[in-house]
């Protein structure tokens, strides 16, 4: 699958199977994260793959979130601020977006999560001071199931054309 075709095939994904994910297939996706560009070279990252299903239980308890428990992988994308102050949440941000195209590519679903309380967060996966944390990743196979809520919203909320989102020169001048 090419990079055009994950982008088109990707999509939120908030049902899964319980089939664990391939060692070789998350080491692909952390990888893909490893590549990405970031300001000054600094890669301010870490992101922790948790597996364990009460830690997934626990992150699963925030509104939008409930989903989390039946991901068999959830990776915490966390950004060093001291590293890199102004610019560590584009990078972590720029890395996980990699790791969600590699996922659909290597035919997994993902599911970006903002829906988090960061000190809990913190406390139970013993992040330090320096790092705070961006998103949280659902990771897994999609369940062949009919996400109702889902494609409400994709009814009423299609993608914008893109003569309404891009600009030529200055904003609002289309040619």
């Amino acid at each position: 699958m090419d990079v055009f075709e994950a982008i088109q095939r990707r999509r939120s994904v908030r049902a899964y199977e319980p089939t664990p994910v391939p060692v070789e297939k998350l080491r692909r996706i952390l990888e893909a994260a490893r590549l990405a560009p970031s300001a000054e070279n600094i890669q301010p990252w870490h992101f922790i793959v948790v597996t364990d299903a009460e830690k997934r239980r626990q992150l699963a308890k925030y509104p939008f979130a409930g989903f989390l428990k039946e991901a068999p992988v959830v990776i915490v994308g966390c950004g060093n601020q001291k590293a890199s102050p102004k610019w560590f949440i584009v990078d972590v941000a720029i890395a996980m977006q990699n790791m969600v195209l590699a996922a659909t590519a290597e035919g997994l679903g993902t599911c970006w999560v903002g829906s988090f309380n960061e000190e809990e967060v913190k406390e139970m996966l013993k992040i330090p001071d320096d790092y705070r944390v961006v998103a949280l990743l659902a990771l897994g196979y999609p369940r062949k199931s009919v996400n109702m809520q889902g494609k409400i919203l994709h009814l009423i909320r299609r993608r914008k054309r893109l003569e309404d989102i891009v600009s030529f020169e200055e904003f609002g001048r289309h040619s």
